[in-house]
């Protein structure tokens, strides 16, 4: 189980990585966010609010997908991300090593090639 201050512990030890402690968002690259706060309305035409315990993180569609089907306990989306490269992520499900793994994607997913040529390791 991990929490946001293990996520943006987790963010930071990456290249470059901004790791934001208000707002929205969690972690970025380039301007880019890599997670952030998941935001869901509780009635249709009112504002979005964050829903506790649960992250976007940017990751390919094809990642989304599989993960979507693999631990739909751990991973969804709604209608608001139909399209977009990011999961939605029930952190209190989710280990260090995972969530390690789905920042590593996000940056993979995000990071210049001349940023990804200098660190190949990630």
């Amino acid at each position: 189980m991990v929490d946001l201050v293990d996520i943006r512990r987790l963010a930071g030890t990456l290249p470059e990585v901004e790791v934001h402690h208000a707002g929205q968002a969690y972690a970025s690259i380039g301007g880019k966010g890599l997670c952030w706060a998941y935001m869901a309305r509780e009635k249709p035409k009112t504002p979005r609010v964050e829903v506790p315990g649960v992250v976007a993180i940017r990751c390919l569609l094809e990642t989304r997908d599989m993960l979507l089907e693999a631990a739909p306990d751990r991973f969804f989306t709604d209608d608001h991300y139909r399209g977009f490269p990011a999961v939605l992520t029930r952190i209190a499900l989710v280990d260090e090593r995972e969530m390690a793994g789905l920042l590593r994607g996000a940056w993979r997913a995000l990071a210049p090639k001349t940023l990804l040529k200098r660190h190949p390791e990630v």
